[in-house]
């Protein structure tokens, strides 16, 4: 999809989609995004095993392809650098599978583009909508659990760091090492605590979430690693801001995107 300038407050807004084997959900989910407010609109594919890739490119979405599986976040520094690469200004990271509202890109967008937070979460805790929508017991748990040791580790007040719906604004993007982040599913809280690492501002919206069998998900195992990597991360972040160790995640002069 590439349209007019139509822009919020003069800020170019782009939506990213990391994709894998998204076909049954990908035309719903880009239908219910406001194209009236949005620039431009990326798919990255890593490496699905369906009609992914001639679905996106039969909607006329802007679609990159790896060859092969670069892991779920390997595929989002795909998204972020074509991002960066197109002009964007505020860049909305928005799973294919239906699970988050589309209809909240224009609120996040606009919580930027008027300068009041340099990142925003879709956060499917507040409005008590997680459960609603379908989200399993064990990781409704987790997922406040990690939240509450984390916001005690790194000193802040997030209802959820665990979110895959994220706003960014271009600042942001060119000023933390993302490129130094894993390429699993650790990465979205990697970047979120570097984002907090470095200073900038993070608000949250209230955002309903659906699970159900074509919505993408990952096992328990892989859920217990992306536990145990979320606390390491923390235990960095608390670290570093002391002075007490010196990580690649965290250092100004790590690997970042191009601008």
């Amino acid at each position: 999809m590439e349209t007019a300038q139509l822009m919020i407050n003069g800020k170019k807004v782009c939506v990213v989609m990391p994709a894998y084997n998204a076909e049954k959900t990908l035309k719903k989910t880009y239908d219910e995004i406001p194209k009236g407010i949005v620039d431009d609109v990326i798919l990255t594919d890593d490496s699905s095993q369906d009609e992914t890739v001639k679905l996106s490119q039969e909607l006329n979405i802007k679609t990159f392809v790896h060859t092969e599986n670069k892991g779920y976040g390997g595929n989002q520094k795909t998204c972020y650098q074509a991002a960066l690469k197109s002009g964007a200004d505020i860049v909305i990271m928005l799973h294919p599978d239906y699970q988050y509202n589309p209809k909240l890109i224009t609120a996040m967008a606009s919580m930027i583009a008027e300068g009041v937070f340099d990142t925003v979460i879709g956060t499917r805790i507040l409005g008590n909508k997680a459960m609603m929508g379908g989200m399993p017991l064990y990781k409704y748990i987790s997922n406040r659990v990690l939240t509450l040791a984390e916001n005690l580790i790194i000193q802040q007040k997030l209802s959820e760091y665990h979110s895959g719906y994220r706003a960014f604004s271009r600042k942001v993007l060119e000023t933390i090492p993302l490129l130094e982040n894993s390429n699993d599913f650790v990465f979205d809280n990697q970047m979120l605590c570097q984002t907090l690492y470095f200073g900038f501002d993070v608000g949250e919206v209230s955002c309903p979430a659906l699970y159900f069998p074509d919505a993408s998900s990952i096992s328990f195992s892989r859920s217990v690693t992306y536990g145990i990597g979320v606390m390491q991360t923390a235990m960095k972040y608390a670290c570093a801001k002391r002075g007490m160790g010196h990580f690649k995640i965290f250092n100004p002069n790590g690997k970042k995107l191009e601008a």
